[in-house]
C-alpha cells in the first residue's frame, strides 16, 4: 500500500486499510449469521458485498476495480437505505460517511484485497492473531497527524478498567470513545468474569455504549468491537457535547464510565451553550467532566484521564471542579509522567477514579514514576501494565509513602479547589513548591495539628 502514489502518510494508510477490513469482517459475520439463520438477509446489497467483488483473488483488478470502488461501492454505501431501522445498515452507512479511497493503483488495491482474503474472521485463531495486528494499527495513530488523541495506551485502558471492574448487566459508557480501547477493555473484563453463554453475550452487547464524532476513529472503533465478537456495536456517530445537558435524564444514566476525553482542543461551535450558564467553557476536557458526572447514576463509578489543566484554574474551571467534588467522591488521582501520551510529551495527565452520589472528603494521590533507567516513554517503549503492580497492591491497603499522599477536602476547598497537588515527599532540591501547594500543605498541617490537640485535650480530661 505504501507504494501507491495516492496514499500519503499513516492517517490515510490507516483509513484505507480500515474500511477494507471493515467490509471483510462484516461479510464474514454475515456468512456466520446466514448459517445460523436461514431467513437472515444482509443489509448490504449483494453487488457491494465483499464476496461479490473482492473475495476472488483472480477477480477484477486495475482500473476496473478502482472505478468500481470510486463510482459505485463507496457512493452507494454512503447512501445505504436505513429506512427499515436496521442497526447494522446504519452502522455501515455511518462508517462510510467520511470514508475515502486514496489508492490510485487498482493493481495494488487487488494485492491488498488478496492479503485480507487470507484471514477468516470466523476462525478464532485467525481473529486473535489479527486482533494483535489491529492493535498495532491503532497504536500507529499516535504518530498519524492529529489522530493521536483517539488512542489510549492499552496498559492504561486495562489498568483503569480493572480498578473500576464493570460487570455483566452494568451499563458502560465512553462518551469520547476514539478507537474503542476502553470499550474493548470493558468487554474483555466482563467476558472473563461473567459471560457463560449466548444470552450473556447478548446482554453484554446491549450494555456497552460509545460515542464518537470523527469518521476515522468511529470506523476503527466499530471494527474493533466486531473483532471482539460484538455483532452490532452500540456506537453512536455523534458529538456527545452537542446534546442539551439537562435533557440527559434517568433513562440515560449509566453504572460505569471509562474515558479519555480529548483535551487541549476547543469544542465545536456553540457546543458550550448546551451547558448551564455557570459552567460554559470552550475547553473540551472540562465540559466532558461535567457531562460524565451528569451521565453517571448515583452509586455509579468512573475511571477517566484528564490533563493537569483541568485540575487547576480559576473562574468557570474552579466552579466545575467544585461541582464535581460536591457531587462525587473523587477518591484517587494517579499522576502520570508527561511522556505517556506520545507524541504529546509536554501534556501532563492524570487518572481520576470517582463515584457519584457522595461528596469528596479526602483524596489519595499516587505518583506514577518512570521505570528505573527510563527517561521517557516513547512509541517503541510505551508504558507497560506491569508498572501498575505496586499501585494495585497499595490500592486496598492505603498508607502514605514516597509515592502516595492524602489531602483533605478542607485543604482543597481553602485553595480554590485546586487539585494539582505535587508529591510532598519529593526532596526539596528536586521540586520547588508553588504558593498554592504551600498553602495546601500548610492547611493540611494545621488540620492534623488541630486533630492531635483535640486528642491530647480528651486524654487530659479523661486522665
Amino acid at each position: 500500500m505504501r507504494k501507491d502514489p495516492g496514499v500519503s502518510g499513516d492517517a490515510q494508510r490507516i483509513e484505507q486499510l480500515g474500511w477494507m477490513i471493515s467490509l471483510k469482517i462484516l461479510d464474514d459475520k454475515d456468512k456466520e449469521i446466514e448459517i445460523l439463520n436461514d431467513k437472515y438477509v444482509s443489509p448490504m446489497p449483494k453487488k457491494l458485498q465483499w464476496r461479490a467483488w473482492a473475495a476472488d483473488d483472480e477477480g477484477i483488478t486495475g482500473d476496473e476495480l478502482k472505478n468500481f470502488i470510486d463510482s459505485d461501492l463507496i457512493p452507494r454505501l454512503k447512501n445505504l437505505d436505513v429506512s427499515s431501522g436496521n442497526k447494522r445498515a446504519l452502522i455501515i452507512r455511518e462508517i462510510f460517511d467520511g470514508t475515502n479511497n486514496y489508492m490510485k493503483n487498482g493493481t495494488i488495491i487487488r494485492q491488498v484485497l488478496n492479503e485480507l482474503n487470507q484471514i477468516d474472521f470466523n476462525n478464532l485463531e485467525d481473529r486473535h492473531v489479527f486482533g494483535d495486528i489491529y492493535e498495532t494499527i491503532l497504536r500507529d495513530l499516535q504518530s498519524a497527524g492529529n489522530y493521536g488523541e483517539f488512542y489510549t495506551p492499552r496498559a492504561l485502558t486495562e489498568f483503569i478498567t480493572e480498578m473500576i471492574n464493570p460487570r455483566l448487566g452494568e451499563k458502560v459508557l465512553d462518551p469520547a470513545c476514539g478507537t474503542g480501547g476502553f470499550l474493548t477493555s470493558a468487554i474483555e473484563n466482563i467476558r472473563k468474569q461473567d459471560v457463560k453463554g449466548v444470552e450473556d453475550l447478548k446482554t453484554l452487547e446491549k450494555t456497552i455504549h460509545g460515542m464518537e464524532f470523527k469518521p476515522l476513529p468511529f470506523m476503527l472503533c466499530v471494527t474493533n468491537l466486531i473483532l471482539h465478537d460484538i455483532e452490532v456495536p452500540n456506537v453512536d456517530y455523534t458529538d456527545s457535547l452537542n446534546r442539551e445537558y439537562t435533557s440527559i435524564g434517568q433513562k440515560d444514566r449509566v453504572d460505569v464510565i471509562l474515558a479519555n476525553p480529548p483535551f487541549g482542543a476547543s469544542v465545536t461551535d456553540g457546543a458550550e451553550t448546551n451547558f448551564p450558564q455557570n459552567f460554559r467553557t470552550t475547553e473540551s476536557a472540562d465540559l466532558f467532566l461535567m457531562l460524565m458526572v451528569r451521565y453517571l447514576k448515583d452509586g455509579g463509578r468512573a475511571g477517566i484521564v484528564l490533563p493537569d489543566g483541568s485540575l487547576t484554574g480559576e473562574g468557570v474551571k474552579q466552579r466545575i471542579r467544585q461541582h464535581f467534588l460536591e457531587n462525587c467522591n473523587l477518591h484517587t488521582i494517579v499522576r502520570l509522567p508527561n511522556s505517556v501520551f506520545q507524541p504529546y510529551a509536554s501534556v501532563a495527565t492524570n487518572l481520576l477514579f470517582f463515584e457519584k452520589g457522595k461528596p469528596t472528603k479526602e483524596i489519595w494521590y499516587w505518583e506514577h514514576k518512570l521505570p528505573e533507567g527510563v527517561k521517557a516513554y516513547s512509541k517503541t517503549k510505551p508504558i507497560q501494565k506491569s508498572e501498575f503492580d505496586g499501585l494495585k497492591k497499595w490500592w486496598k491497603k492505603r498508607k502514605e509513602n514516597e509515592q502516595a499522599w492524602k489531602v483533605s477536602i478542607d485543604a482543597i476547598a481553602a485553595n480554590s479547589y485546586n487539585l494539582d497537588i505535587k508529591n510532598p515527599h519529593t526532596p526539596d532540591e528536586k521540586h520547588v513548591y508553588t504558593s498554592a501547594e504551600l498553602v495546601t500543605m500548610l492547611h493540611e498541617s494545621f488540620r492534623k495539628s488541630d486533630g492531635l490537640l483535640q486528642q491530647l485535650r480528651k486524654e487530659l480530661e479523661n486522665g
